[in-house]
């Protein structure tokens, strides 16, 4: 085995420590197994994921005329209502 050094943020290693005692194992194992986990994916797999990122990234913002999430749902269930209203008028008709 090759020693090798790497640096983690805080949150990062913090993360490593609860999840290495949960399961009875150092750092260095998780560690491993990650990289294992990513190596072993398939390749065009990571590759489209890393191109499906790298899209919502360069996206990201460029639509600014559309309203923030909870105003665009909240228009949604709007409409809804009002669909099911009209639903249930024409039923009573």
């Amino acid at each position: 085995m090759k020693r090798t050094q790497i640096h983690v943020d805080e949150e990062q290693d913090e993360s490593l420590t609860k999840r290495a005692a949960a399961a009875r194992v150092t750092k260095s194992t998780l560690i491993r197994e990650a990289i294992d986990a990513y190596l072993k994916g398939r390749p065009d797999e990571r590759l489209r994921l890393d191109r499906f990122r790298a899209a919502v990234r360069a996206a990201a913002g460029s639509a600014d005329y559309l309203p923030d999430g909870k105003r665009y749902v909240e228009a949604l269930r709007a409409v809804d209502v009002r669909r099911q209203e009209e639903i249930e008028r024409r039923r009573r008709e």
